[in-house]
């Protein structure tokens, strides 16, 4: 399989990180683990995917494994990216039909889709340095995004990380669905639990819930 460059990808490729980023030590390791056992999935830092004039930011954790991490695309390949796509379009954000692969034709529309995590971590469970380590990428993403407006963050992660790069404490910014706090320069960070499969099987997240985040986002945004 040939894979695209970061910077064929990307709204934001400046901000991307090299296919071989050697950055976190543990995610290198883990990385090289997992091209060997599958050397036709995409196994690199997953670059940003949306509209380069998003007004809306949607902040995940990090690839998962069969998802992003084997597709090159976030969200892309896993059950997450199921309900994650189907709300896109049906709040308008996302034209096409997803097909689960980079390859479907999706185009995102207003929304610009971003990890705080770049790399797959084992279990799905990055180190805080780790997370640390890669907020330069997430920070010059969000800048050269100028457009964006609000960010949606998906997990408590996300949230922190986000808040973090909007100059947020996130000790004073408590993580919950539907939680959204203001920045000085008039953006706000809206959270929203995980669209993974453990949270929709347990009913900790359904479609409604999900939804009404994005109807609040789009709210928000007028």
């Amino acid at each position: 399989m040939q894979f695209a460059s970061p910077a064929d990808l990307s709204p934001v490729p400046k901000a991307e990180a090299p296919r071989d980023c050697p950055l976190c030590p543990r995610l290198v390791m883990f990385r090289h683990t997992c091209r060997e056992e599958h050397p036709d999935w995409w196994n690199a830092p997953v670059p940003a995917f949306g509209d380069p004039d998003a007004w809306l930011a949607i902040v995940g954790l990090a690839p998962g494994k069969h998802g992003a991490n084997r597709t090159g695309r976030p969200f892309t390949g896993d059950y997450a990216g199921e309900l994650l796509y189907e709300t896109l379009v049906k709040f308008g954000l996302a034209e096409g039909t997803y097909g689960a692969n980079p390859t479907d034709g999706l185009r995102l529309r207003g929304a610009v889709i971003l990890n705080a995590v770049k790399c797959l971590p084992p279990a799905n469970k990055p180190e805080p340095g780790e997370i640390r380590t890669c907020r330069s990428y997430f920070e010059a993403s969000l800048a050269a995004l100028s457009r964006v407006r609000v960010l949606l963050a998906l997990g408590q992660i996300a949230h922190v990380a986000a808040a973090r790069t909007l100059g947020l404490p996130p000790v004073s910014t408590k993580f919950g669905h539907g939680a959204e706090t203001a920045t000085a320069d008039g953006r706000v960070l809206l959270s929203s639990y995980h669209c993974s499969r453990y949270n929709q099987n347990t009913g900790r997240l359904d479609r409604p819930m999900f939804e009404s985040v994005f109807q609040r986002a789009i709210e928000l945004s007028r």
